[in-house]
């Protein structure tokens, strides 16, 4: 189903079903291949609170909070984006603009591996922990290999079977950056929103900061 251009959603990343970010996005195109989003530096977010030095990948499931962690109001600063959501994979493609104050150019393509699901104006994002990084030459490597390793088998992430298919997704996407085909074809890496395209206003606080699977569990996969 199309949505209409310029329409605001918002996108929910969870890492190991625990809220992490939740952050207005545009619609820039949409389609039965899928959605393309803008994500603009400054962007009002919503972020979990963690304790002091933590990154929230790397806190234990079994040491978080049952509930999730407290949520505070912030921006997004990590540059703007284009993120491409193919229908029915497993992954994003970021087009990433290198100047966190949004006046750089297009400096690569980031591939997230993920599981999704959308819900009305929710894209609830499962961020399955390996991704490769594109140059703008097209050569890519593996990221987070070592972690994406060490939480393989563990109750709350994927199994050993799953994480073949996780890998094999990201060999997927990148064969297509080495035959430089579409996302990797040079489209969009000139895109400038449109001057009308304010800042989105910050969304509700998330409800719950935990995604959770029809039994009450912490949500393992959106599938």
């Amino acid at each position: 189903m199309d949505i209409e251009r310029g329409r605001v959603l918002r996108w929910n990343l969870y890492l190991g079903g625990h809220l992490s970010t939740c952050t207005p996005v545009r619609v820039v195109d949409s389609g039965p291949e899928g959605l393309l989003l803008w994500l603009a530096v400054g962007s009002p977010a919503w972020h979990a609170v963690l304790p002091p030095g933590a990154h929230l990948r790397d806190i234990p499931p079994q040491e978080r909070p049952a509930g999730g962690y407290p949520l505070r109001a912030g921006r997004w600063h990590r540059g703007n984006a284009l993120i491409h959501q193919p229908a029915g994979a497993s992954h994003a493609v970021w087009w990433l603009f290198s100047s966190h104050d949004g006046s750089g150019g297009f400096s690569g393509w980031y591939v997230n591996l993920e599981h999704r699901r959308r819900d009305a104006d929710d894209i609830d994002v499962l961020d399955l922990e390996l991704d490769v990084t594109v140059r703008p030459d097209r050569t890519w490597e593996w990221k987070d290999e070592e972690s994406f390793a060490a939480k393989t088998g563990h109750p709350s992430y994927w199994t050993p079977r799953e994480a073949e298919y996780i890998r094999a997704e990201g060999h997927r996407v990148a064969r297509l950056a080495e035959s430089g085909v579409f996302p990797f074809d040079g489209t969009w890496c000139d895109f400038t929103p449109p001057s009308s395209w304010a800042l989105p206003e910050l969304p509700p606080r998330p409800v719950s900061p935990v995604l959770r699977d029809h039994e009450g569990n912490v949500a393992r996969t959106l599938r």
